[in-house]
C-alpha cells in the first residue's frame, strides 16, 4: 500500500530574524512526489492520514531543509500544530547543546519568526511564551553555549509541554501524526544510504523525541509498548544530537519502526 505525499520544496533562507544573523525560512512550490512504505514493514494503521490531514499546501524550508515532506500546518489542529512545532523545537536545542548552533538555528525560527506564525496561532491563550525562545535564538545569534544559557533552554521545553498540556487533543492521534509525518521526512532525508537532506533528518529526531513525551499520557495499558518501540526508534539517531552520520539507519528500518509504534497504539 502507498501513500502520496505533496511536499513543497523550499526556496531556502532569505529574512533575517531578530533584525541579525539568524533568519526565516521561505517557500515555494515543487513537484509532487510519491512515497512508498516498505512492503516488508506492518502497514501503518494511519495509511489514511495523509488524506485527512490532507489535501495540505504550504511548508516550510530552511538552512539544510529543503522543505517538510507533506504538511502545511496552518491547516492542522491546534494540537498537531503544536506537536510539529515541538519537534523542531527539540531537534534545535539537542543541536544547540551539541555545540552545533548553525544546524540548529533553522529549528528554532518556528517559536519566533512570521514565516512559520501560523504553527503559533491561538497558543499565546495557552501560555505559549514567544519572548522564551526569543532570548534563546538571540543567545545562540550572539554565540552564547548552550551550558551558559541551560536555564533557559529547560523554561523554553517546559513552557512547550505546558502549553501542550492545555492544548489537550487524542494522545494516540497526535503520536500517529508524528510518525507519519517522521517517516515521510526521513524517507527525504535519505537518499541511498546518505543523509542528503540534514534538515529533514534532525526534524525527524525531533518528532521521535516528541512522541516520546507525549506517550507519558497514553493508557497503561498500551504505554510501556509504545515508549519501548520509540526508544528504538530515537536510537536509529546514533550521533550527539542529530548529528548527521556517514551511515544513517535504513529508510524501510525506520519506517518498520514507526508501522510498530502506530500498530502498538491500535492496542488499546
Amino acid at each position: 500500500m502507498s501513500m502520496t505525499i505533496k511536499r513543497w520544496m523550499g526556496l531556502g533562507f532569505g529574512t533575517a530574524v531578530l533584525g541579525t544573523a539568524l533568519v526565516a525560512c521561505s517557500d515555494g512550490p515543487a513537484d509532487e512526489t510519491v512515497g512508498k512504505k516498505s512492503v516488508d514493514a506492518p502497514v501503518s494503521t494511519s495509511e489514511h492520514t495523509a488524506s485527512e490531514y490532507g489535501k495540505m499546501e504550504g511548508g516550510e524550508s530552511g538552512e539544510g531543509e529543503s522543505g517538510d515532506a507533506g504538511h502545511g500546518v496552518n491547516v492542522l489542529p491546534r494540537e498537531m500544530r503544536l506537536a510539529f512545532m515541538m519537534g523542531h523545537v527539540e531537534a534545535g536545542l539537542a543541536l544547540y547543546r551539541a555545540g552545533e548552533p548553525e544546524m540548529a538555528a533553522p529549528h528554532l525560527l518556528h517559536p519566533v519568526s512570521e514565516t512559520h506564525i501560523s504553527e503559533r496561532e491561538g497558543l499565546e491563550a495557552l501560555g505559549f511564551e514567544g519572548d522564551l525562545f526569543s532570548s534563546v535564538s538571540k543567545a545562540l545569534e550572539d554565540g552564547i553555549p548552550a551550558t551558559t544559557i541551560e536555564p533557559q533552554l529547560i523554561a523554553a521545553e517546559e513552557n512547550l509541554r505546558v502549553v501542550a498540556g492545555r492544548a489537550g487533543g487524542d494522545t494516540a492521534s497526535i503520536i500517529r501524526f508524528l510518525m507519519e509525518t517522521l517517516a515521510e521526512e526521513y524517507t527525504v532525508a535519505v537518499t541511498d544510504g546518505v543523509v542528503t537532506d540534514p534538515g529533514e533528518y534532525q526534524d525527524a529526531y525531533g518528532f521521535a523525541v516528541v512522541a516520546k513525551q507525549r506517550a507519558a499520557d497514553l493508557e497503561k495499558s498500551i504505554q510501556p509498548a509504545v515508549v519501548a518501540h520509540l526508544n528504538d526508534l530515537i536510537s536509529m539517531w546514533p550521533s550527539v544530537g542529530p548529528i548527521p552520520p556517514e551511515d544513517p539507519a535504513p529508510i524501510g528500518q525506520v519506517i518498520a519502526k514507526t508501522s510498530q509504534i502506530e500498530l502498538s497504539l491500535s492496542a488499546r
